[in-house]
């Protein structure tokens, strides 16, 4: 197909910011830079086994730090940026709260994936429309790309770090995708967005695991959200007692950052919690059949855990929580779960229960009910 003519580019550049907008989409920008800087940090932090088990981060880093070598024609690419934040029960009230069950804040809703990318799929469409056919891929985690460091050298952003994109009007509370294209756009920002973390070190500080282990270094074995999400199998015994109640994802270094004094919620619904589980019960979670939790994580990022690791995130969590006979029911109720990994988490948790039980005696209360936070899980 022939080039599309100047004039259509100068519109694609100034009409993007407003098409972006009519997609849901928070902000956006556009990049032409090399990532090689990025693609040496990368080989670097691989060198040092810091990825864990994510053998798929090691795999094909040239498409990763080359748009063009993924997808041959690409010349520029638009990074789109999706608050996330959902309106729902105050984060640092639900981790204070060992009785329920934390779930990462970006999780509580409909996968993103599905979303942002037929978003970003509106998005190209709308350019398509006002110039003619043109060569695209939309990615949203689909493909092996350096997502952040696009979005930085888009403008959008600075890598903080806790090694995630910070936005000085919105914080972290996003996501991000990208639309890889053979149009010869100019780039939105003359240079990367400086950092602006400064001296401030409140991720590294906050973190339960230690999984900062510097600025803009993440060891993922450490990372809870590694853990509890990508890691498969067995949870190291050592970071078991600081993932606490957290059950998929973390969100600490998030939420201590000073920037997010900016974030937003997020204006798209399908972010909204669903079946109350921004505040919901561990034992109600923990007694959940596999087609009640298929049926309850339809649709949601959630699944990605599997139902076996699910289980074995929800035992941990109850081996943190307050020391309760309805705890210690609910653990034995699965003391003899045929899963290796299940039987294995269940038994340290009610080792943990236990000994907690030991120090402190079970405490009687009707705060939960007269608290108002403790929400029951709603069945789909």
């Amino acid at each position: 197909m022939p080039p599309p003519s100047p004039l259509s580019i100068t519109m694609v550049q100034s009409h993007l910011p407003i098409w972006a907008r009519e997609c849901g989409f928070d902000d956006v920008g556009i990049t032409t830079r090399s990532l090689d800087g990025d693609a040496e940090r990368l080989r670097n932090w691989l060198s040092r086994g810091l990825h864990g088990s994510m053998d798929w981060m090691a795999r094909n880093i040239e498409q990763r730090s080359n748009p063009a070598a993924l997808t041959p024609g690409t010349i520029s690419v638009i990074s789109a940026r999706m608050n996330c934040h959902p309106d729902a029960a105050d984060a640092k009230t639900v981790l204070r709260d060992g009785r329920l069950a934390y779930i990462a804040r970006y999780a509580l809703g409909r996968d993103y994936h599905k979303l942002l990318r037929s978003r970003l799929r509106k998005l190209a469409a709308l350019v398509a429309a006002a110039i003619g056919p043109y060569g695209y891929r939309v990615l949203t985690d689909s493909a092996p790309a350096l997502e952040k460091a696009l979005a930085r050298d888009a403008g959008i952003g600075w890598i903080g770090k806790n090694t995630l994109l910070l936005n000085r009007k919105a914080g972290s509370w996003f996501l991000l995708g990208e639309i890889y294209t053979d149009l010869a756009l100019r780039n939105s920002a003359p240079k990367a967005t400086k950092s602006y973390c400064g001296s401030c070190t409140s991720c590294i500080d906050i973190c339960p695991t230690k999984a900062i282990t510097g600025s803009w270094v993440l060891d993922a074995r450490r990372c809870i959200s590694y853990l509890t999400i990508e890691h498969d199998g067995s949870i190291p015994v050592e970071f078991r007692s600081s993932i606490g109640n957290r059950v998929f994802g973390c969100d600490d270094c998030q939420l201590v950052c000073p920037w997010n004094r900016y974030a937003q919620i997020a204006s798209q619904p399908d972010f909204r919690p669903r079946h109350n589980l921004d505040a919901a019960s561990l034992i109600d979670l923990f007694g959940l059949d596999l087609a009640q939790w298929e049926a309850l994580t339809e649709g949601m990022a959630l699944r990605r855990t599997g139902y076996r690791n699910w289980l074995r995130n929800v035992a941990v969590a109850l081996g943190n929580a307050p020391s309760s006979p309805e705890v210690s029911t609910a653990l034995n109720t699965r003391a003899d779960h045929p899963d290796r990994v299940v039987r294995e988490h269940v038994a340290w948790a009610r080792k943990q229960q236990r000994r907690t039980s030991a120090i402190v005696a079970p405490l009687i209360t009707t705060q939960e009910e007269s608290s108002g936070l403790r929400k029951p899980v709603t069945r789909p």
